[in-house]
């Protein structure tokens, strides 16, 4: 541990540009917050007096950053949730945690024993497990771990198994403070056999339920036909009676569905809407959850599309937007494809924005894995029965992507056939262990896929469950960095050529979670990555916020697809393995998909058995009730 706060502050990054500086401070004698200056900093090796200058605003602007940092290191505790606290609670972070320190358990990575530790370090008083604050912030910790595993609310009787667990003295009185408080509503919902269920929320996801609720039935109710039903044939006469009815249904009802797996034509009946609705001279507004996917889709329908967080004006990484009631998305109809992602915060974002009248088209894949955030959307849309929603079911794309097409559909049907393919766009590679598997995924991203199939490494992405072990992200990465892309990591640990994921939204800065770039230039900190909309510049303090990207998660390239996928099932993550996930992961693929299969007898079973985990919402029932 470091020897004093000031020391574990700039060890930790927690000064914006200092970087490996730190180790050189004690050296020009700055030792404590007093002895930051600008002079003091010139005194350091390679720093001019601008850079000096720009540190010393730094600092000034990272103080609330060092008022937290102080409070953890005298608790003994590390600084690393500085970062958090600050992000959650503003500049009077530090202020709020001194009145409440248990509400160090909303910022990630906390746990609740870390918590008391810091509440017995900070509190003047001796706290008590039945303090009010703990109980309060227990019930919003257990509900946060679920939100987590995408549940907006809890049964209360494994909630009250939750808090016992994590030591609350009396959980029925925890729930009912938190209740009272304001953070947490309890809910009563009938269930299946005609008994009554109480479930417990947070007051986020329960005004995000609602409001998507109420904003679906708003369009339903004011928007008004544009198109003759029978218009659509105009269009395109290849389209199928489904794909019809999915156009027909966009210029008749304010809200439709429109959702099948890969290959049944679900762009196509998009780029049918989009030519419909410029027909009738409607503004058009076409997005999805990640550059990728909005890339494809403007290449599919020929119309611009965006990311969904640029259509609605995401501000940085708060969550807010910039579109809403008030200043509402500028189109008549808007389009948004691969709805499997999303949450239900971001659900509620897009119908604020929606004006009355609006017709809004969600496609989707409710087959896929459902968003990493809280709810689950497009399933729940579809249970309720309340939006009309047309389902495709004809594989149209034989000749360019029939293998993978027909493999994606019995996967999504439960079923996982012998795999023979003379056209090796499907191809199956076992593997005995971690170790080998991994052999074989750089044998095909550095080797066979290039000489064989002729798609270059960089059109390549190799997709694992899992971060750790010998078939991990993070052991593939490095394996792929060495082989592809050697280099010392001059900036952060990343060099020019590294292909890089975003694991955090930064829309200020240009890039967004889950999107895949190549660092193109590194200049004093910062690093220069293509996430192929033209060059964005990471500045330190976003840093943190990427990886290394030649190996992702299944769960992280949703929304976006690579001419060739490596999917590596390991024996690590056979626990893992479901339906969902390896529908998603093979549905990435354009051209070509190695499967490198050292899961056994899993895989099988997960597939046949395994389907997408349940989740508790209340969407489904709040729609059932607009029926």
């Amino acid at each position: 541990m470091a020897d004093t706060a000031f020391e574990a502050f700039c060890e930790a990054g927690l000064w914006p540009g200092l970087g490996r500086l730190a180790a050189a401070l004690p050296g020009a004698h700055i030792n404590s917050p007093q002895d930051v200056s600008v002079d003091a900093l010139s005194g350091l090796d390679g720093v001019g007096k601008t850079r000096a200058e720009n540190l010393m605003k730094a600092f000034a602007g990272a103080a609330p950053r060092l008022a937290v940092a102080e409070l953890l290191y005298a608790a003994s505790l590390p600084v690393r949730p500085t970062f958090g606290a600050v992000e959650i609670f503003g500049p009077s972070a530090a202020e709020v945690l001194r009145a409440d320190p248990w509400r160090l358990l909303e910022v990630p990575g906390v746990d609740v024993r870390t918590a008391d530790r810091f509440a017995l370090a900070t509190l003047e008083e001796r706290p008590t497990k039945a303090d009010p604050r703990r109980c309060r912030a227990q019930v919003q910790y257990a509900l946060s771990r679920a939100a987590r595993d995408g549940h907006t609310v809890m049964p209360e009787d494994p909630l009250l198994a939750a808090l016992a667990g994590l030591d609350a003295p009396d959980p029925a009185l925890a729930i009912r403070l938190a209740v009272e408080a304001g953070p947490v509503a309890e809910f009563e919902l009938p269930g299946e056999d005609g008994t009554t269920r109480r479930l417990i929320g947070l007051v986020r996801y329960a005004m995000a339920e609602d409001a998507v609720a109420e904003g679906l039935a708003r369009l339903a109710a004011t928007a008004q036909p544009f198109a003759a039903a029978d218009e659509g044939a105009g269009i395109d006469a290849a389209l199928d009676p489904a794909q019809l009815a999915a156009v027909a249904g966009v210029a008749a009802h304010g809200v439709t569905v429109l959702h099948g797996g890969p290959g049944t034509g679900k762009s196509r009946a998009v780029a049918a809407v989009v030519e419909l609705a410029s027909r009738h001279d409607k503004r058009i507004a076409l997005a999805a959850p990640t550059g990728r996917a909005a890339k494809r889709l403007a290449e599919l329908t020929g119309a611009e599309a965006s990311t969904l967080h640029r259509l609605l004006g995401a501000q940085g990484k708060s969550g807010d937007f910039a579109r809403g009631e008030t200043w509402p998305i500028d189109a008549d109809v808007v389009v948004v494809d691969e709805t499997s992602m999303l949450d239900v915060e971001l659900a509620a974002a897009l119908l604020d924005a929606c004006a009355d009248g609006t017709h809004l088209l969600l496609v989707g894949d409710p087959a896929q894995l459902p968003s990493i955030g809280p709810g689950r959307v497009l399933g729940d849309v579809l249970d309720s029965g309340a939006i009309p929603a047309t389902e495709l079911t004809i594989l149209h794309r034989q000749a360019e992507g029939g293998s993978i097409a027909r493999l994606a559909s019995a996967v999504r049907t439960g079923e996982l056939p012998a795999v023979d393919d003379p056209t090796r766009e499907v191809v199956v590679i076992t593997a005995e262990g971690a170790g080998e598997a991994a052999q074989r995924v750089g044998q095909l991203v550095t080797d066979s896929i290039p000489r064989v199939l002729g798609i270059d490494s960089s059109e390549v992405q190799v997709l694992t469950p899992v971060h750790r072990g010998g078939a991990g992200t993070a052991a593939l990465n490095a394996a792929l960095k060495a082989a592809l892309n050697p280099g010392d990591g001059t900036v952060g640990g990343f060099d020019v050529g590294d292909r890089v994921v975003a694991t955090a939204n930064h829309l200020d800065d240009g890039f967004a979670n889950g999107e895949v770039g190549v660092v193109t230039d590194v200049s004093e900190g910062s690093l220069v990555v293509d996430f192929g909309a033209g060059p964005v510049t990471v500045a330190p303090k976003a840093r943190t916020d990427l990886m290394h990207g030649w190996a992702i998660t299944v769960h992280r390239a949703q929304g976006s697809e690579w001419p060739a996928v490596v999917v590596v099932l390991p024996p690590e993550a056979t626990g893992m393995l479901s339906r969902p996930l390896v529908y998603t992961a093979l549905t990435r693929a354009q051209r070509h998909v190695s499967i490198v299969h050292a899961a056994g007898a899993a895989l099988a079973r997960g597939v046949r058995e395994v389907g997408a985990r349940p989740r508790r919402t209340r969407l489904a029932h709040l729609l059932s009730e607009l029926r």
